[in-house]
């Protein structure tokens, strides 16, 4: 039954691994100064 943690503890890490980097990219987005992103001038 070792594989049963193996097995659990990498899709684990797997799942961390997608959420961390969904949650990177939704920080990314607004992130930035938004009086940057105006092109009125």
């Amino acid at each position: 039954m070792w594989y049963f943690s193996w097995v659990l503890g990498l899709g684990l890490a797997c799942a961390f691994a997608i959420l961390n980097a969904m949650w990177f990219e939704l920080r990314e987005g607004h992130s930035h100064d938004p009086r940057a992103s105006r092109n009125d001038e």
